[in-house]
């Protein structure tokens, strides 16, 4: 009981410790700072005899690599990658500072608490624990600390996946997210990630006339325009798309059988989740079922008395697999009907969303390992609306998985809402868990 709770300990201390040093990633280069929580982490390795490597796409830009090699260069190579970074965080929403690292009643608060500043910490514990334990391993561990996955990973895995592949070459990857148990009539349901959506952010451009601000009639305001084409797509729903993965997670889930035949509907499911509670988990099963569009940002406007003639609207657009950037473009003209006309799409090229099966090796010693820290589990795949570092290894082959192993402390159903929102929050029960998965996956898959 000692050894787990120095691991409690160990793996608590090290994430307060990152979120502390609040590596916010908005999007721009010059910020992250995942130097910062690079430098923590080589720290925190101190005394494991362990080397290090660093690699800058660009100032401040870290990602941090340690490895453990194997003896035989058949056995897998198994990289476990956290990122380093986190999104913006507006503080009056929230009920503690979110970058104070507060441990409460055995909670931990902060931004990155879940997303997925626990898993790169208990990673990093595992990987600790295993080096200084004198691990010589069969298969070659490789532990990541990965920059920029909040913002489409320019300077993280899509550099190092282009420009250092040999780095990071693995036959497996785990990342983020997964592993919240799910109560059901059989038993404690585990889902690993194994598939997520394209990002496909899209920029529609609406022009208008210039004019003066004291004569507003029958002018051609962009501003108007535009924010009738907010609307549009706000409320736009393009045809449900129900995948293989998802119907196999419903299945999982045991739910009455009504509802598990609505959810796996196309012509109902969308009906099915304006009624679904609780909320965390209608929006999921909304999410894993739709191509989204949600427009998150405006650009536009001059001074308060010049009518605006240009306004820009972000969109984030995320795609199912099997929707391409070109579908994703024919839904948007179709959100906007007789506005197409008025609006320019700008984007980045788009990307194809990526799957993985479950039935490897790895998928075979995460159940194993699950099943002895936690009796009665069982491991089942699932989709994430969101996007992670996986995708640059799925478009490579490798087959690449969401996981973590969490206590039933905080509800399964709280977890969507606290992804890029308020009171973000961890257990240090669920941290020592994933710490000792972690270090018993590696004993079993690589040893």
């Amino acid at each position: 009981m000692t050894d787990e709770k120095d691991l409690e300990t160990e793996a608590t201390e090290l994430l307060c410790a990152l979120i502390r040093n609040a590596c916010v990633n908005d999007g721009t280069p010059d910020s992250g700072h995942e130097e910062r929580n690079a430098d923590a982490i080589e720290s925190y390795f101190a005394g494991s005899g362990l080397s290090f490597e660093r690699h800058a796409a660009g100032p401040d830009r870290i990602s941090l690599i340690t490895r453990i090699d194997g003896s035989d260069p058949k056995a897998p190579t198994l990289l476990l990658m956290g990122h380093t970074d986190v999104v913006p965080v507006n503080p009056s929403g929230w009920e503690r500072d979110p970058f104070g690292a507060e441990v409460v009643d055995g909670i931990v608060w902060g931004r990155g608490a879940t997303d997925m500043l626990n898993i790169t910490s208990t990673m990093a514990v595992a990987t600790r624990r295993l080096a200084r334990s004198g691990f010589k391993p069969r298969g070659t561990l490789i532990y990541l600390a990965v920059a920029d996955e909040e913002a489409g990973s320019v300077y993280g895995a899509s550099y190092l996946t282009r420009e250092k592949f040999d780095a990071v070459k693995a036959d497996y990857v785990i990342t983020e997210s997964g592993g919240v148990p799910i109560p059901a009539p059989s038993g404690i349901k585990l889902p690993v990630t194994v598939g997520e959506k394209g990002v496909n952010w899209r920029r529609l451009v609406v022009k208008g006339t210039p004019g003066h601000g004291s004569m507003p009639f029958r002018t051609d305001n962009a501003l108007v325009t535009a924010a009738e084409v907010v609307r549009r797509v706000a409320v736009y729903q393009p045809k449900a798309k129900i995948l293989d993965e998802w119907r196999r997670y419903v299945a999982e889930l045991e739910l009455p059988k009504e509802l598990e035949a609505a959810l796996t509907d196309p012509g109902r499911v969308l009906e099915a989740v304006r009624h679904l509670e609780p909320l965390g988990l209608a929006r999921m099963a909304h999410a894993c079922t739709h191509t989204t569009f949600s427009p998150n940002v405006v650009h536009g406007g001059s001074k308060i008395n010049v009518i605006p003639d240009r306004i820009a609207i972000d969109v984030d657009v995320r795609a199912l697999p099997g929707v391409s950037p070109l579908d994703v473009d024919a839904m948007l003209k179709e959100a906007l009907g007789d506005l197409a006309s008025r609006v320019e799409i700008e984007a980045p090229r788009g990307q194809e969303g990526s799957t993985t099966s479950l039935h490897t090796p790895l998928g075979d010693a995460l159940a194993r390992v699950t099943q002895a820290l936690v009796p009665g589990s069982k491991i089942i795949p699932r989709l994430t609306g969101g996007a992670t570092d996986s995708r640059f290894f799925r478009w490579k082959g490798v087959p690449s998985y969401g996981f973590a192993l969490h206590s039933r402390r905080i509800p399964y159903t709280d977890y969507p809402l606290m992804f890029h929102g308020n009171n973000e929050r961890i257990d240090t029960e669920s941290l020592r868990l994933s710490a000792t998965m972690w270090e018993a996956l590696c004993r079993d898959f690589l040893a």
